[in-house]
């Protein structure tokens, strides 16, 4: 590799030949302002905020797309880079509707950020900003195409990680704007509501529905009982709203912070976590024995399962027939606890915290009724847990830790890694080889499905016949295996495919400090908690074992069937 020398500001520095001005900077720690830049996502210079000066040179460079050169010397904080670049940020607001303080990104917006950081208290331009329909056609994401600064971060994501391409660019110059096919709501588009457009948007343009009020609401009521259970990996991100390092486990304050809310109870979903993967894994163990549609696919991602429905309904047999382990949750809160408890289900309000977007539109689904009552009634994202407690003034980082209420918050190892990629395939894997061979595993933990990467394979041999396993993370990893099942070029025993980057520690509702540093330091942290965990295998829950014994009998029993699992209809939708 070839290192140059450089002159950054006065500083001196050797960086490897093809460095752009704006990582060599960040190298010397000098901050050059961005907007449209994103770590994760490739150079579009679309914003041009970070403009700075290079001496020899009649124009200013954009830092983030500029690479440096043997000898180059670079001004950037220079009288004509700090006014271009003010001038560049006064044009944008210009064309972006200026409600800050009725916008849900208000204090956590980046152009608001760098509105501050420039002082810009009387903008030299009149506001041209057209007052554009908002789209909340469906129940998980919120368009309001008045904010967008057309930065192109949201297209990035949906096409190249997500490969929906749903959103896209429409019209030139000053009539340019993103925006779906002719405009449908998203409710008619090839959306599948994974939100990851939400968690990379700069602005309030793309945004989780709120329903933060509708649960305020139920709290308040003293007829209703309401119980909130949590996402495993919410308890690895929520610190991240309130300051703390990504991937701290804050899983004591969280459920001492869902208490202080005022909810009935606190429990866990990591419990039909536990219970999805006897129930799955019960369901892959008969199509083995009898000659049942192979590979199987696990379902407990919502927006796999819209992305499945809508571009390869053909494969609907390959899913599980288990629903998630939210859903499943909420059909035992209004059966099995309304029971215990002596409380009428309908009664009963179930809150879910999940790291997901498109968990909003599952648990509206109509299959998702199996008690006689809604499942779910309300779900939350991280984010809007962070804004409920800090709007009831809980100090997050000094609560004391108390633990989940049982029954329903007794938990496995297996239980926590369900949130990071993979997880579901291990904790499978430690029931499924366990009631197979009736032995014991030497070694529990299955690295091998662990990790970011794309796709990952492991075979694994239950007494002595080869199971071919597959990991996938984002769907545009999901539409490679689709695609081989589609060729009949697909091996696999069992595959297990999560809708986000990284599984639902990347999900679209996690704090927009979301990056694959993040999503890295999330996922060891998951497995830190599943190491320090007194039981890790689901089948070893004994919470499951007395579920089994007084309601459910058997895993995948006629009960069993009328309450956890669900069905699948064809979506296609036409591109």
């Amino acid at each position: 590799m070839n290192m140059i020398n450089i002159v950054i500001d006065n500083k001196r520095l050797t960086v490897p030949e093809g460095t752009t001005i704006l990582e060599a900077a960040e190298k010397v720690g000098i901050k050059i302002p961005t907007l449209c830049n994103h770590t994760d996502q490739t150079v579009k210079a679309n914003c041009r905020i970070c403009l700075v000066e290079v001496k020899g040179s009649k124009k200013l460079s954009a830092a983030c797309a500029t690479p440096v050169w043997e000898g180059a010397e670079i001004v950037t904080s220079s009288k004509s880079a700090r006014d271009a670049r003010k001038t560049v940020l006064e044009l944008i607001l210009a064309d972006h509707a200026q409600d800050c303080l009725n916008c849900i990104r208000n204090g956590s917006c980046e152009l608001q950020k760098l509105s501050m950081e420039f002082v810009i208290c009387e903008p030299s331009f009149d506001n041209i900003a057209k007052e554009l329909p908002i789209d909340d056609s469906n129940p998980s994401i919120v368009r309001n195409p008045s904010k967008c600064i057309r930065c192109g971060r949201c297209l990035e994501v949906c096409h190249d990680v997500q490969s929906i391409g749903t959103i896209s660019t429409a019209h030139r110059s000053d009539e340019y704007v993103i925006s779906t096919a002719f405009n449908m709501p998203l409710d008619q588009s090839a959306c599948v509501y994974c939100g990851q457009c939400s968690l990379v948007c700069p602005v309030g343009a793309i945004y989780e529905k709120n329903d933060v009020d509708r649960v305020w609401e139920s709290i308040d009521n003293p007829n209703m009982h309401v119980i909130v259970q949590t996402a495993p990996a919410v308890r690895v991100s929520l610190g991240e709203e309130f300051g703390m390092e990504p991937g701290s486990i804050v899983t004591g304050k969280m459920v001492a912070a869902l208490r202080r809310l005022g909810f009935d109870r606190v429990f866990d979903t990591d419990f039909t976590a536990d219970l999805t993967v006897i129930e799955e894994g019960y369901e892959l163990i008969g199509r083995l024995r009898n000659g049942g549609k192979l590979p199987m696919i696990t379902s407990c991602s919502p927006g796999w399962i819209n992305f499945i429905e809508k571009f390869y309904p053909d494969q609907l047999e390959h899913l599980s027939s288990c629903k998630s382990p939210q859903q499943m949750f909420g059909a035992l809160a209004k059966t099995y606890y309304a029971q215990r408890a002596g409380i009428n289900p309908k009664d009963i309000f179930v809150v879910s915290i999940m790291p997901c977007t498109a968990k909003k539109y599952e648990s509206t689904r109509s299959q998702m009724y199996s008690s006689g009552y809604r499942d779910v009634d309300a779900v939350l994202t991280t984010r809007e847990l962070s804004r409920m407690l800090k709007l009831a003034g809980v100090d997050f980082r000094n609560i004391e830790p108390e633990e989940f209420d049982a029954p329903l918050g007794i938990s496995t190892g297996a239980g926590v890694i369900f949130g990071a990629s993979g997880g579901v395939m291990e904790a499978a894997l430690r029931t499924v080889y366990e009631v197979l061979t009736e032995k014991e595993l030497d070694k529990i933990d299955f690295e091998s499905v662990r990790g970011l990467e794309g796709i990952k394979e492991a075979t694994v041999y239950i007494n002595d016949m080869p199971v071919k396993v597959a990991v996938a993370n984002g769907l545009k990893n999901a539409r490679l295996i689709a695609e081989r099942i589609k060729r009949g070029k697909c091996d696999y025993t069992f595959i297990e495919i999560m809708c986000c980057p990284g599984g639902c520690i990347g999900g679209g509702g996690q704090p927009h400090t979301t990056t694959n540093k993040a999503r890295e330091k999330r996922i060891g942290a998951t497995y830190t908690e599943d190491k320090g965990m007194k039981l890790r295998k689901s089948h070893e829950n004994p919470a499951i074992k007395e579920l089994y014994k007084e309601f459910l009998h058997e895993p995948n029993g006629h009960l069993s069937h009328k309450l956890l699992h669900t069905t699948y209809r064809h979506r296609k939708h036409i591109k």
